[in-house]
């Protein structure tokens, strides 16, 4: 099956952020369909080291998150390459995106994905067939 949404970092650490009451429980429910329905759901490097930074940031131990990431690698996983980078440029020129949040449109367009989870882009903004929904609004 193809994938159909892509996750950003945001989405991740609510989901593993107990405090972060409601944005928690609607995180862990995107989270909880990337499972149940494995392959659908995708992710990205750069996701992966964000997540990876910001957990620990937020007070987690190393090994734990190891754990966690290696669990998210079992996701598909758009791997970072000059390709992508390129695209990425592209879209943040066109867009007048951060380069980070253009990165990450350009794998979601990569994966395949209709469907970008994110509180970081314009809600409902269709970029070339992605289009960013903020589930927490």
């Amino acid at each position: 099956m193809p994938a159909e949404r892509f996750i950003d970092t945001n989405i991740l650490l609510y989901g593993y952020d107990c405090d972060a009451g409601e944005k928690h429980k609607i995180a862990q429910t995107i989270m909880s369909e990337g499972w149940e329905q494995l392959g659908r759901t995708v992710i990205s490097v750069q996701v992966l080291q964000e997540f990876f930074v910001n957990a620990i940031r937020q007070g987690q131990s190393r090994d734990v998150v190891v754990k966690l990431l290696e669990d998210m690698s079992l996701w598909p996983v758009v791997d970072n390459s000059l390709e992508l980078f390129g695209r990425g440029l592209t879209l943040q020129e066109r867009y007048q995106l951060s380069l980070w949040d253009a990165m990450i449109v350009a794998a979601a367009q990569t994966s395949g994905a209709r469907l970008l989870y994110t509180e970081d882009l314009n809600h409902g903004q269709d970029y070339d067939g992605v289009v960013a929904t903020n589930p927490f609004r």
